[in-house]
């Protein structure tokens, strides 16, 4: 079963954080992507650029509108996603945990819709 992790990261954490500290952070982070990829489990994995480089669109009453930034008044910013292989939620949250960012942020596990199931429940 497939599971997105959403990274996401509160940049006064981030800012907070000792001289060098976050390239540590960072080196850990991608030893252990590179050894779930070798073992098959990270499929994907991607870092954002700063959540202030973001547009964010509504559509409403057919006039769409376009605003600097992530939408969300929040703390805390998506700042990049994992898309792993699991057996159950129970083991995906225990691969999350093992990620450094939940010490400046937090991680969402969230289940990956089938979408071949959606396309076949919509005729599409």
């Amino acid at each position: 079963m497939k599971f997105m992790l959403l990274i996401y990261t509160d940049e006064n954490r981030i800012n907070a954080l000792a001289p060098g500290e976050f390239d540590r952070l960072m080196r850990e982070c991608l030893r252990h992507a590179d050894e779930l990829r070798a073992a098959g489990t990270l499929l994907d994995s991607q870092q954002l650029e700063p959540a202030l480089s973001a547009r964010s669109l509504r559509q409403r009453s057919d006039k769409v509108s376009v605003v600097d930034g992530p939408f969300a008044e929040t703390k805390e910013m998506l700042a990049g996603f994992n898309l792993i292989e699991a057996a159950d939620l129970d083991e995906a949250v225990r691969i999350a945990a093992e990620f450094p960012w939940t010490r400046t942020g937090s991680i969402e596990v969230r289940p990956v819709r089938d979408m071949d199931a959606v396309r076949r429940r919509v005729s599409a």
